[in-house]
């Protein structure tokens, strides 16, 4: 009977009367014991409010509802169809909706609805590649903030490839401790193109220097990714190294010259096809027959062949790195011996020479710069410049 009269009272009501009808009959639906008969003519005053001409009866309708497992599932799906005014506490909250029903709005819906979806809790790894596949970039950074989101290692692929030339998306992945080493390297290839893009329309270095300087800050980057990853994650790094074309014979070589042998042993097992386990057998044989045949079968140029005997064995002597960051740096002994060698062999490749003129440059200047930020942390050298002043 109540229900009979409020469809009556409400064809005249104003719509913020209306709006707080609505709100009221909403909670009863929830809350209240109503009878069969009573609940049956609730339902139908609410699925007959759905068409009401102001946006306020729905929203009001949209607010009970939007958290509640126990609402009418069919106005519930009218509600995250609605205006997004409407929709956007529906869709961010009930959990009605099923991922098919996700999938689909974020394909078809409005930034705004794309977000909503996206700050969802435990929002499931389809709706995740969903937005990572079509979303926007504002909707693929509340998925990655989004601490409940469970993405896929492709989606992560996916939103640094569509949004990785933007700032504040690769900040927010940085900073995420269980990124994967794969995506970090991505990002930073990202970052590495646009910054190329960038100097090259300013007119700041021509095209092929910038990519030589993008180019070798990556690889630098790359291997100090590389230096913090082991197991599976490695294993994954050097997968996506090789399908981007950026597994090449000077990162692998950089990769030992920094004592990486993880990354050396995973890049040849990669490259070669043969098992982890026997790819670091060959390298630890000190005969150079057996390191030649699996560089050989690696694909790997014959000039550089001589280059890593020597780098293996300046590494055997010196010793291996036990830190994350020793791992990450050239190690300017092992570079200048290496180098040294090629200079030696008349039978060493010019393009082998230049970049390990360029190791040893880029070596030299990492210890400059150790040594200094070493001896500014044993004291102040206020005396010694005064003393430097005085002679």
């Amino acid at each position: 009977m109540i229900v009979r009269q409020f469809i009556s009272w409400i064809r005249t009501a104003s719509a913020g009367e209306r709006a707080e009808a609505t709100r009221s009959l909403a909670r009863a639906w929830l809350i209240s014991d109503l009878s069969g008969d009573d609940r049956a003519a609730a339902e139908g005053a609410l699925l007959m409010l759905l068409d009401d001409a102001s946006p306020l009866v729905r929203q009001a309708m949209a607010e009970v509802f939007a958290r509640s497992a126990e609402a009418p599932a069919a106005i519930v799906q009218a509600l995250s169809l609605d205006q997004p005014s409407v929709a956007l506490p529906v869709l961010e909250h009930s959990p009605l909706l099923i991922d098919a029903d996700l999938v689909d709005i974020v394909a078809t819906g409005s930034c705004e609805i794309q977000c909503a979806i996206a700050r969802r809790i435990n929002l499931p790894a389809a709706v995740c590649a969903a937005i990572a596949e079509v979303g926007t970039a504002a909707a693929a950074l509340e998925l990655i903030e989004n601490a409940h989101a469970e993405l896929a290692p492709f989606s992560w692929d996916r939103i640094v490839e569509r949004h990785g030339y933007l700032a504040a998306i690769r900040e927010s992945m940085l900073v995420l401790e269980d990124l994967p080493s794969a995506t970090r390297a991505a990002l930073v290839a990202k970052l590495s193109e646009t910054l190329a893009q960038f100097v090259v329309a300013r007119n700041w270095l021509s095209a092929d220097r910038a990519v030589r300087i993008a180019t070798e800050a990556r690889d630098r980057s790359t291997v100090n990714i590389a230096a913090g990853s082991r197991g599976e994650d490695m294993s994954g790094l050097v997968r996506h190294l090789r399908a981007t074309g950026q597994l090449t014979a000077g990162l692998i070589l950089r990769a030992l010259l920094s004592g990486n042998i993880e990354l050396l042993d995973h890049a040849l097992s990669e490259l070669s096809g043969l098992p982890l386990a026997r790819v670091s057998a060959l390298l630890h044989d000190r005969g150079g027959a057996s390191l030649y045949a699996l560089l050989k079968r690696a694909g790997l140029p014959d000039s550089t062949f001589a280059a890593f005997r020597v780098a293996l064995e300046a590494c055997h002597e010196i010793g291996y790195v036990g830190t994350p960051g020793g791992a990450a740096r050239l190690r300017r002994r092992m570079v200048e011996r290496v180098l040294t060698h090629c200079e030696n062999d008349q039978h060493g490749a010019e393009p082998l020479l230049i970049l390990l003129r360029r190791f040893a440059t880029e070596s030299a200047r990492e210890e400059a710069r150790t040594f200094c930020d070493d001896v500014v942390a044993d004291g102040p050298i206020a005396s010694m410049y005064d003393e430097m002043i005085a002679a």
